[in-house]
């Protein structure tokens, strides 16, 4: 079984295990998914109704995690507001023990002050993961996850950072590229130096440990 932490669009294969994201404007038409606001799509105007949206959703046994939610800086939508957003999502995770799937651009500062301030006590998984050993050392000093994807195929320089993540704390994703997890799998099979079927026991354990019924 190949797990796919965050994508889209399901791939409709009996090998491949997909969390699908799905905002509270979609309807929930996969087997398994994950709910949450993302920051680039805070409507301030349907923020409750969204948020009672993600809540009625979390009690659902397919709904896996709250997500993608989180903080981006480049984007012109208040951090204030991010934050506050965000917190709520914490807030829904801590009750209803959901992990957390997160999208995070340039705002890791201030996702460690989030966390340690509403003390969440689930897991949290950065997605689509592309910066330097330093960063992901110091959200894993913190008990982040990792997940690689896009920028794993992309960026040859990801593969040495992700050769040192520690076997229990990295996930996969496609997120919303043209390229399947196997090609994920393949690539981050060999940043490691380790055959396939290793790095598939890894990831499945990795998310029977997270997500439980994974």
């Amino acid at each position: 079984m190949l797990y796919n932490l965050h994508t889209h669009k399901s791939s409709d294969d009996a090998n491949v295990f997909d969390i699908v994201n799905r905002y509270p404007y979609e309807e929930i038409d996969v087997p398994f998914f994950s709910t949450g606001i993302h920051p680039w799509h805070i409507d301030e105007e349907k923020l409750e109704e969204h948020l009672r949206i993600i809540e009625s959703r979390l009690s659902m046994p397919n709904c896996l995690a709250i997500g993608e939610c989180g903080l981006d800086k480049r984007i012109e939508k208040p951090l204030d507001l991010q934050i506050d957003v965000f917190e709520k999502h914490l807030i829904l995770a801590k009750k209803y023990q959901k992990p957390v799937i997160l999208h995070l651009v340039a705002a890791f500062q201030e996702l460690i002050e989030v966390y340690n301030r509403t003390q969440p006590g689930v897991p949290m998984i950065v997605h689509g993961f592309s910066k330097n050993i330093q960063v992901a050392q110091q959200l894993l000093s913190n008990g982040f996850y990792l997940s690689f994807g896009k920028y794993l195929l992309r960026n040859p320089e990801l593969s040495g950072v992700f050769a040192q993540i520690p076997n229990d704390r990295f996930f996969m994703e496609t997120d919303s590229i043209e390229e399947g997890i196997a090609e994920v799998y393949a690539k981050a099979a060999a940043a490691r130096n380790i055959e396939i079927e290793e790095l598939k026991n890894i990831v499945s354990t990795n998310f029977k440990t997270v997500f439980k019924n994974g």
